[in-house]
């Protein structure tokens, strides 16, 4: 019979295999910047993203925001136009986060619009490898990183 012991327990988290700190495999130092962003300021950057996007919905586009629909086409606007153009959204500037291809370089409007896309699909941006890459950026080969 599989016990609890045998096979885990989701509450451990992403398994390490005593392999270190995530982003290790990929040549990420530890902490610092270039490091990957952990949990907590992906959230928060993810909070002030998502309330700027329902603010610039309900100032500027009041006449058609009938739902959460409006706030979520100016969230995926607002994410795909600046990191494509910046690498990083309002929420990752506040937080010193910056989304980065694997070789270090800007992510670009193409990546940038898919990763978008994606995390609008809600479901991508919540299952995560042990570097704490979603699916969204596995999908377009980038990481979010730290800069400061």
């Amino acid at each position: 019979m599989i016990s609890r012991q045998d096979m885990g327990s989701w509450l451990d988290g992403t398994p390490q295999d005593g392999r270190g700190h995530p982003g290790r495999r990929l040549g990420r130092p530890p902490e610092g910047p270039g490091s990957v962003g952990s949990f907590f300021p992906r959230v928060v950057a993810l909070v002030i993203d998502w309330a700027v996007s329902a603010l610039v919905a309900t100032a500027f586009l009041s006449r058609w925001n009938g739902s959460g629909l409006m706030t979520l086409l100016v969230f995926f606007v607002l994410s795909a136009l600046m990191v494509g153009f910046f690498g990083r959204t309002p929420g990752h500037w506040i937080m010193g986060l910056q989304v980065q291809t694997m070789n270090g370089r800007p992510a670009g409007f193409g990546r940038a619009a898919v990763r978008s896309l994606l995390i609008c699909a809600v479901i991508p941006p919540l299952v995560v490898d042990e570097d704490h890459r979603g699916l969204h950026d596995r999908a377009v080969d980038t990481i979010l990183v730290r800069v400061r």
